[in-house]
This record gives structure tokens, C-alpha cells and sequence, in this order.
């Protein structure tokens, strides 16, 4: 049986759901921005995500420990972001280490790039729709 979702439907996915905890980090950091001694986290994605989809349905290499590269089917959906304290910052006198223009910038670019991903998954399901329902009169 064929698979509804093509690669980018799944890439798109990824990405929005990415995306979102992106947003909920930057959030948090922009929210303890005067709090003394908190660290700012950092997400990274995009590289497991390109690296994932890369490797998507190639052949029937699977891997069997979390720390391989994600190959075969599913790699996308195995794709895993990884958050930590940002090493590029600077501390303040208080120990905290968030940058807020810096944070709101980030914020502002995520936020256009969720939206864009959102906008690129309508329009697939939309194309969907119209095979179904359209397409065969």
C-alpha cells in the first residue's frame, strides 16, 4: 500500500512541529530575561532535519541505537531536535545569560518560518483535496 504523506508532506511536519518548540524555548528565555542566574537554551534542527530527509527511504537500512544516523523509512519522523544552554552569549552581572533583542529577533524569523511551513502544508493538503474530490471528473 502506498503511503499518503510524500516526503515533504513529512519534512513539512517535522519542521512545524520543530518549529513550535523553537517558539515555546524562546518563549521561556524571553520570559526569564530578568531572572538572575537563568541560562538561555538554544534548539537546533535544522541539521538532523536535512540529514533526515536526505536519508529518507534509502533502501532498508534502519539503525538500532539513538545516537546513529537516521536512515531508511521513518528517518524523518526519528529526527530529534536538541536543546541546550546557548554558548554564545554573554553573562550579565546577575549570572543571566539571555540576550533579549537577540531573543526577539530569533523570535520574529521563527515565527515567519512556522508560518511559511503551515502555509506550504495547506497548500499540499489542498492539492490533496482536489485529486480527490476534483481531479477524476
Amino acid at each position: 500500500m502506498s503511503q499518503i504523506y510524500d516526503k515533504t508532506s513529512k519534512a513539512l511536519g517535522a519542521a512545524i512541529n520543530f518549529r513550535l518548540l523553537k517558539q515555546n524555548v524562546l518563549n521561556s528565555n524571553i520570559a526569564n530575561a530578568e531572572t538572575p542566574g537563568y541560562k538561555a537554551k538554544k534548539v537546533d534542527f535544522e541539521e538532523a532535519l536535512s540529514r533526515a530527509i536526505d536519508t529518507e527511504g534509502l533502501g532498508k537500512m534502519h539503525v538500532s541505537d539513538k545516537d546513529h544516523f537516521l536512515m531508511g523509512q521513518g528517518a524523518i519522523s526519528r529526527a530529534r531536535a536538541d536543546v541546550y544552554d546557548n554558548p554564545d552569549v554573554v553573562t550579565s552581572n546577575d549570572g543571566n545569560t539571555v540576550n533579549l533583542e537577540r531573543e526577539m529577533a530569533e523570535l520574529a524569523e521563527n515565527t515567519i518560518l512556522y508560518k511559511a511551513a503551515i502555509k506550504l502544508m495547506q497548500k499540499k493538503l489542498a492539492a490533496m483535496r482536489y485529486a480527490v474530490s476534483e481531479g477524476g471528473r
